[in-house]
């Protein structure tokens, strides 16, 4: 059986806390009440609160200046990895440009990764194509394998930043995939990819590996939003907002 165990209470305060930031009851510039009365609201004791803090200043999402009160800081452009992940984590809160622009940071990363597994792991690389010739043409599947492939590839490509990257929004990443994947055109744009680079990659042709992988991506960016359209707004909250 899974066992989870329940989040800590400081966990609870910094997604409380996040969430309350991410809606704009606590807005960028702005200042959190103070310390006995921020603990009292989110029903955790000072410490708690205090250990949630740290963690949100370490990611950039509050400045805590002592002496003073704790500063909202514009976590776009003094946050770091960590905001993205937390965004992440909670999607549901998450800007409607969210997901558009992460799709457009996969159009750049994507093609790297890709060429540089191409070029050092290629046998790797083929099988891990030919493997999704016998995928089930349903949604969860599929963006399942879709996961596994784009995973894999950052690991052959032999560089770790890649695959940390990827990692931090695996829960997200699935989450789209299913709605995306739920469109047949996605599905059979997709097939269509794994078919064109699995040949590509047989050849060595890393400028093809390369060049078909970011047409790809640009053309999944289309596809998102035929995707949402198609989706009934209730599936699409259950999806990756849910």
């Amino acid at each position: 059986m899974d066992w989870q165990a329940p989040p800590k209470p400081a966990e609870v305060a910094e997604s409380r806390l996040i969430t309350a930031i991410l809606t704009g009851h606590f807005p960028i510039g702005t200042t959190l009440p103070a310390e006995r009365e921020l603990a009292g609201q989110l029903g955790v004791t000072r410490p708690t609160l205090r250990e949630a803090l740290q963690r949100l200043g370490r990611d950039g999402w509050v400045e805590i200046r002592h002496g003073k009160s704790t500063r909202i800081r514009n976590y776009w452009q003094e946050g770091n990895l960590g905001v993205l992940g937390s965004i992440a984590r909670y999607p549901e809160q998450a800007p409607e440009d969210f997901v558009p622009n992460l799709l457009e940071i996969r159009t750049l990363m994507a093609p790297a990764y890709t060429r540089q597994a191409a070029a050092q792991k290629g046998p790797e690389v083929i099988d891990l194509l030919q493997s999704l010739h016998d995928v089930e043409d349903q949604p969860l599947l599929f963006a399942n394998a879709d996961w596994e492939l784009h995973h894999g590839l950052t690991i052959l490509s032999g560089n770790p930043i890649f695959t940390l990257i990827l990692n931090g929004f695996e829960n997200l990443y699935c989450r789209m995939a299913r709605i995306y994947f739920g469109f047949e055109p996605c599905r059979t744009h997709s097939r269509r990819f794994y078919l064109a680079l699995l040949e590509a990659v047989q050849l060595l042709d890393l400028d093809r590996v390369e060049l078909l992988t970011q047409e790809t991506m640009v053309e999944s960016l289309g596809f998102w939003e035929l995707a949402i359209r198609q989706a009934d707004t209730d599936d699409v909250n259950n999806g990756w907002r849910g």
